[in-house]
């Protein structure tokens, strides 16, 4: 029998295996677990179900075209070829392709793609802007053969003559197209040459419409400042460009309805605002009529004399009034006048005078009291007849001279 190494043990088994073509191109349904991508760009994994699991690897030339996400614990199936990692004596699945059971890639990537960027806001209401009423310039981002640009073309130009068109043209499906559709969408953000954007091209399969689902479109749809509309595929048709637009147009043809107005509907609108106008001008003038009709049938427009004698004959009827009481309050101010002269007469010192008294003034101070003076002052005496100066004496002089007098 021999002694055999593990080395050769090892490569005995992955040659039977490797001769195994039923293991070539196997597709395996599992849940995926332990998921990991190394920096390398190299993925390990292993696929379960209740039974057992299964190592699996996927190089990078190969994981770099999966669209989705593998995360733990999806259903999947991974198509590949079984062989002996010679190593560690293992046999694991080397994985060609990745497939979500029960949907597609592309359909699993829209999905987790989308929840990402809601998460993140990017899909707000709030954030989106109003469309120019009359936009002079527009951009359109498509490509330059097809349908797309001629229908866009053709209603816009029906709709609103005087708009411009700008064209970039880009690839809008395949390998580069997304990087040049957001290529297209900063250039005219750059330049500032257009009022609105369209983005889109026609209908076709989920893959041919993947382009507008690319991260690199939505967030360079999302961040333009200027107002973008988004016109990719049928009206059945969903992307993420449609979320991330500032309006979704179900068709191209319904994008340039959008984005500019209609003349005939102006002109309709226009003739319309006019003819109630015409209307209402017409019903206030017939009112205004009417009213002054009314107010010539009233008696003081036949005969305005006989209203002015009705307001003369109240004026000189108030005039009188007026007078009337005029002269009441001057009579009773006559005699509170009178009343107040009396009371004021009363007190006239003049009064007292007549009595036989006489006021006495010293230096011009009226005096009161004979403390006030002193023997050699002299006063002044007032009487009612007019006045005279006298000397204040000593009584007791006074006395002495009248005695040598007698």
């Amino acid at each position: 029998m021999g002694i055999h190494s593990v080395s050769e043990v090892n490569r005995f088994i992955k040659t039977l295996l490797d001769r195994e073509t039923i293991l070539h191109h196997i597709m395996v349904r599992g849940e995926l677990s332990n998921f990991k991508q190394y920096p390398s760009g190299h993925c390990y994994f292993a696929l379960k179900d209740a039974g057992g699991v299964i190592k699996c690897v996927m190089f990078r030339s190969r994981a770099q075209t999966l669209r989705f996400q593998p995360v733990n614990g999806l259903k999947v199936v991974a198509s590949g070829t079984i062989s002996v990692y010679e190593r560690d004596g293992v046999y694991q699945l080397y994985v060609d392709s990745l497939q979500p059971e029960g949907t597609g890639d592309l359909a699993l990537a829209f999905e987790q793609l989308k929840a990402r960027l809601t998460d993140e806001g990017l899909f707000d209401v709030s954030k989106k802007k109003s469309l120019p009423r009359f936009p002079k310039k527009i951009g359109v981002v498509t490509s330059l053969a097809g349908a797309v640009l001629r229908d866009i073309y053709r209603v816009s130009k029906r709709r609103w003559p005087s708009v411009r068109l700008i064209l970039y043209p880009v690839q809008v499906q395949g390998e580069g197209s997304a990087a040049q559709i957001a290529h297209a969408i900063q250039f005219f953000n750059q330049k500032a040459l257009v009022d609105v954007l369209i983005a889109g091209r026609g209908g076709g399969s989920m893959e041919d419409l993947w382009s507008f689902n690319e991260e690199i479109v939505v967030r360079a749809i999302a961040s333009s400042k200027i107002p973008v509309i988004s016109a990719v595929g049928h009206e059945t048709d969903f992307t993420l460009a449609d979320f991330a637009a500032d309006v979704r147009a179900a068709t191209p043809s319904q994008a340039a309805e959008l984005a500019v107005p209609d003349r005939q509907e102006l002109r309709r609108f226009t003739e319309g605002l006019i003819r109630r106008l015409q209307t209402q001008a017409g019903k206030g003038l017939e009112k205004r009529r009417l009213y002054l009709e009314a107010l010539w049938q009233r008696p003081v427009m036949k005969d305005p004399q006989n209203l002015l004698s009705s307001r003369r004959q109240r004026l000189d009827q108030a005039c009188e009034k007026l007078t009337r009481i005029v002269s009441d309050q001057l009579m009773q101010r006559r005699h509170r006048l009178e009343l107040s002269l009396k009371k004021l007469d009363m007190l006239n010192p003049a009064h007292v005078l007549q009595r036989g008294y006489a006021a006495v003034e010293k230096n011009g101070v009226l005096l009161t009291s004979a403390q006030q003076t002193a023997a050699g002052d002299r006063l002044m005496l007032t009487f009612q007849d007019g006045t005279r100066v006298v000397e204040v004496v000593d009584e007791n002089e006074a006395e002495k001279k009248v005695r040598r007098r007698r």
